[in-house]
């Protein structure tokens, strides 16, 4: 009977680490007119190792006002790169969802809804280099130790509307419009490209928390165009391990 009880406490003692809960809320202002446009609250649930926080599941609820009904929302699930996760997204305001699943090793399917068009599926091959949605918050962390010296680091970054990838660099940004311990920016490679979209400012603090988004995001001001906005987030609850190493 000892020996179960030995055994049954080894068990017990060596299982699934307890999940973790990293929580934080995002509010959206207008870069023009300052305006309140939403909030958003995240939920990202996952474990501790010696590699620090591993996301598992994230979870982004859009709210216009807070306590007001839920207008959009987002799941992601993060797997064995969590640069690449899974992504489900609702607007039913405007009848779309956007669905991006990986069918091969390295290749992923995209199903887009958009508001009043016929769907569209696109089947995307990729390498290690791709970073999908909110996957550059963990190519950020992943990548801290670089990030904090001040080193440029490429990537591919997926359009999922478009149906492709492109070239992006993650570099140092200036603070002038951010007021963060690390500040960087999202920009893409291509001279092509830099015409056409602005870069994304993001903002850390010294724990590797997001606390600020500038740039285009994925909430529609109406059918034809997207918000352009300045997110600024606040941490509800941190992980118990660090959030970068």
């Amino acid at each position: 009977m000892m020996r179960c009880a030995v055994f049954g406490a080894f068990i017990l003692a060596t299982g699934p680490a307890a999940a973790e809960t990293f929580e934080f809320i995002g509010n959206a202002q207008s870069l023009n007119s300052q305006k309140q446009l939403y909030e958003e609250l995240h939920q990202v649930t996952g474990n501790c190792s010696k590699a620090g926080f591993e996301p598992a599941e994230h979870t982004v609820s859009y709210f216009k006002d807070p306590g007001d009904r839920r207008f959009a929302f987002k799941t992601l699930q993060y797997g064995e790169h969590p640069n690449r996760p899974s992504v489900e997204f609702h607007q039913p305001d405007f009848s779309e969802t956007l669905e991006i699943r990986y069918s091969k090793s390295k290749q992923l399917t995209i199903d887009w809804q958009p508001p009043s068009e016929n769907p569209r599926r696109f089947q995307v091959t990729f390498d290690g280099r791709l970073v999908v949605d909110a996957g550059f918050d963990q190519f950020v962390r992943a990548n801290w130790q670089a990030v904090i010296a001040g080193e440029s680091l490429p990537f591919r970054f997926l359009a999922p509307t478009r149906g492709d990838h492109y070239g992006f660099v993650l570099e140092p940004a200036p603070k002038e419009k951010i007021d963060a311990d690390v500040v960087v920016q999202i920009r893409p490679t291509s001279l092509v490209l830099r015409f056409l979209v602005d870069p994304i400012i993001l903002g850390y603090n010294r724990k590797g928390a997001l606390t600020h988004y500038r740039g285009l995001t994925n909430i529609r001001a109406d059918r034809e165009t997207n918000h352009t906005a300045h997110i600024r987030y606040r941490v509800i609850q941190y992980p118990g391990c660090e959030l970068t190493l």
